[in-house]
């Protein structure tokens, strides 16, 4: 059993280097890949080498030039068809589990509600359990490794406290450890999702990523924030930044309850109060963003006050990182683009600098699938070679 540490961050080990270039350019000859890596060319035909018998990479003999003599001018790739990863997203009402090939692509997903039970450790056996089946569908494939994210904090060993959940030091990497029979590395699910901006694009907004940064705000049932500068996201010791506590000032249509704090203002449950105090008939979120597709006012007033605070909430957060670009994820973006007008207006308003740089995450609806996948990547990711021995 094997827990690790993610490291979330743009490795500069050799493999790894050559392994990102293969993955964001392939196929590509190795002289290309000295070039976008800075390495010498001696040194990316040892790892071409090592990393083609380790299984990671192949060559494509048919894309060679004609008349090429010689290895140095097979241009090689990503193997995509050999290596699984698994990802497991653990929210507070839903669990997605999904499958991820080396280029960080979904193969395969499913959701289940995270399940309820009497302990912590009764909840993961039953995802972990989940997990194993739908990982098994994948016959002939070698699954490398799995990767939890999950809110709250999270400590050496995969140790969770989740005050939603109401977990205290729950086991989470040793249960899905043996529930898997893989390495597992588990992370904070805000910090992997802005891991993942990182895996699908490395460079951010600038050509020099030893200087780019960027704020990641989430924001669906819970909130939260991560920032990454020179291809590494930042993991505090004493876990993730909150702000869910932050208080968000007057309202008129949310926060029927009068809490005073964000998260539950501005949360999808918050929201659904929120509709529900105002007369409207509704179950969960989605029936929220119907109405107002629909033409319903009072839905429409209630997601637009919604975007309205989360915008002043980000506007003031960008203003002590003070980051390159924002980027926001999560579906309370996502599912209802109609108000991201209204946050970047709110941005704009609320923060001092005359410009901010705001962008929706590359992974759009799918920002929990990626998030757990670059968590199940990022061993590989950071350190391939060891991460195969690993699981040789």
């Amino acid at each position: 059993m094997h827990v690790a540490t993610p490291h979330l961050e743009l490795s500069t080990k050799p493999a790894a280097l050559v392994l990102r270039a293969a993955r964001l350019s392939g196929p590509l000859f190795r002289d290309d890949a000295a070039e976008a890596t800075g390495l010498s060319i001696s040194t990316v035909n040892r790892q071409v080498g090592a990393l083609l018998r380790a299984g990671l990479i192949r060559e494509r003999a048919d894309l060679a030039p004609a008349g090429a003599i010689g290895r140095p001018r097979l241009p090689f790739e990503i193997n995509v068809t050999d290596f699984l990863t698994v990802g497991i997203h653990i929210g507070y009402k839903v669990t997605s589990i999904t499958t991820h090939d080396l280029l960080h692509r979904v193969v395969g997903a499913i959701q289940i509600p995270t399940p309820v039970a009497d302990t912590p450790e009764k909840t993961l056996a039953a995802i972990g359990s989940s997990a194993r089946r739908f990982a098994a569908r994948w016959t002939g494939r070698r699954v490398l490794w799995a990767g939890v994210a999950i809110g709250g904090r999270v400590a050496t060993g995969g140790l969770v406290d989740h005050p939603r959940l109401g977990w205290e030091q729950a086991p989470v990497g040793r249960i899905i450890a043996e529930s898997l029979g893989l390495p597992v590395s588990v992370a904070s699910h805000v910090e992997a999702m802005a891991a993942a901006e990182l895996v699908v694009d490395p460079q951010g907004s600038t050509t020099d990523e030893s200087k780019s940064s960027f704020l990641y705000f989430y924001a669906r049932e819970m909130v939260g924030i991560a920032f990454s500068v020179g291809g590494t996201v930042h993991t505090p010791t004493a876990g993730p930044p909150v702000v869910g506590h932050f208080p968000v000032g007057a309202t008129t249509l949310l926060d029927p309850s009068g809490t005073g704090r964000l998260e539950p203002t501005v949360s999808d449950t918050g929201i659904v109060e929120a509709a529900r105090a105002q007369g409207l008939s509704v179950n969960e979120i989605d029936d929220v963003h119907e109405l107002a597709r629909s033409g319903d006012e009072t839905a429409r007033e209630i997601l637009t006050e919604r975007a309205t605070i989360l915008g002043r909430t980000i506007g003031l957060v960008a203003d002590i990182f003070n980051p390159d670009h924002i980027i926001l994820g999560g579906q309370a973006f996502t599912d209802y683009p109609t108000a991201l007008p209204v946050v970047a207006k709110a941005v704009r308003a609320t923060s001092v600098a005359a410009k901010r740089d705001v962008r929706v995450s590359h992974s759009g609806a799918t920002v929990q699938q990626q998030a757990a996948g670059a968590v199940s990547l990022d061993a590989v990711y950071s350190d391939p070679l060891e991460a195969v021995a690993l699981t040789a």
